[in-house]
C-alpha cells in the first residue's frame, strides 16, 4: 500500500519541531553533579546528619527499651494519662500554683505595713500545690496528699521507682503524666519528679472527687499494671529472618508430607 501524503498542517508542525531544535538559544545539556558544577539536588540527608549526643542516647535508650523485657514496676510509667484527662487534671491544679516571687513580696510588704499600723492581718492557710520528692514522700506517708502526680520520664528512674507502691499503700490516688517539665511550670521551676495536693477549695470539691475517683480505677486498684511486662518488640531486620525462617520451615514440612 502506498503512503499517505502528508497533509501542509502536518508539514509545518514537523518544520516547527525541527527548527526548534536547531535553535541554538534553547540548547538542552546534561547537568552535571560533580564538584564545583550544578547545585545539588535537595536530598533527604538526616542520616548524615551528626546529632547532637543527647538526641543519639535519647534514641537509643527508647530502642533498647524497646527491645528488652522490661519490668512491670518501670513499665508501668508508660502508662500515662490521654491528652484530655490530663488537661482536666492540670487545668484544676493550676488555681493552686504557688505564689511567684514577686506576689510574695506584694504580700510580705502589705503584712509589714499592716504591722506598722497596728492593724490585725488575715492570716489564711494557703492551699498550694506542694513539690519536692522529699516533701511529697512524707505527705504520703502521713497520708495527707490527696492526690499526687507523677513524672514519668524521671531520670535515673530509680528515684520514683518505689513512690507508686508507696501511694497504693497509704491508698493515695495517683498518676503518671507527661512529663517533668510541665509539672514544673505549676510550681514554677525548670522540672518536677511530682507535685502532691494536699487541700481543695470547696468550688473544686466535686470536680477533683471525680477525678480522683477515675485515678483510683486506672491506677491504685489495677493491678494488670503490675503484672504487665513491657519491651521484647523485634527490630525489622530480626522480623524478617524469623519470617524467612518460618517459611523456610514450612516448607520443609510441605515437602516431607508429600513424599
Amino acid at each position: 500500500m502506498p503512503k499517505a501524503a502528508k497533509t501542509s498542517k502536518a508539514k509545518k508542525l514537523q518544520k516547527r519541531v525541527a527548527d526548534r531544535k536547531k535553535n541554538p538559544l534553547f540548547v538542552k545539556e546534561a547537568k552535571n553533579f560533580r564538584i564545583g558544577n550544578d547545585v545539588q539536588p535537595k536530598r533527604d540527608l538526616s542520616r548524615y546528619v551528626r546529632w547532637p549526643r543527647y538526641i543519639l542516647l535519647h534514641r537509643q535508650k527508647k530502642i533498647l527499651l524497646q527491645r528488652i523485657k522490661v519490668p512491670a514496676a518501670i513499665h508501668q510509667f508508660s502508662r500515662t494519662l490521654d491528652k484530655n484527662q490530663s488537661s482536666k487534671v492540670l487545668s484544676l491544679l493550676k488555681k493552686y500554683s504557688p505564689e511567684t516571687k514577686t506576689e510574695k513580696k506584694q504580700r510580705l510588704t502589705k503584712l509589714a505595713e499592716q504591722k506598722a499600723q497596728a492593724q490585725k492581718g488575715e492570716s489564711k492557710k494557703v492551699q498550694v500545690l506542694k513539690f519536692g520528692l522529699n516533701h511529697v514522700t512524707t505527705l504520703v506517708e502521713t497520708k495527707k496528699a490527696k492526690l499526687v502526680l507523677i513524672a514519668y520520664d524521671v531520670d535515673p528512674i530509680e528515684l520514683v521507682v518505689w513512690l507508686p507502691q508507696l501511694c497504693r499503700r497509704q491508698e493515695v490516688p495517683f498518676c503518671f503524666i507527661k512529663n517533668k517539665a510541665r509539672l514544673g511550670a505549676l510550681v514554677h521551676q525548670k522540672t518536677a519528679t511530682c507535685v502532691a495536693l494536699t487541700d481543695v477549695r470547696k468550688e473544686d470539691q466535686a470536680e477533683f472527687d471525680n477525678l480522683a475517683r477515675d485515678l483510683r480505677q486506672h491506677y491504685n486498684e489495677n493491678h494488670e499494671l503490675l503484672r504487665t511486662i513491657g519491651g521484647g518488640q523485634v527490630g525489622i531486620k530480626s522480623r524478617h529472618q524469623q519470617e524467612a525462617l518460618k517459611k523456610a520451615l514450612e516448607l520443609e514440612e510441605l515437602k516431607k508430607t508429600s513424599q
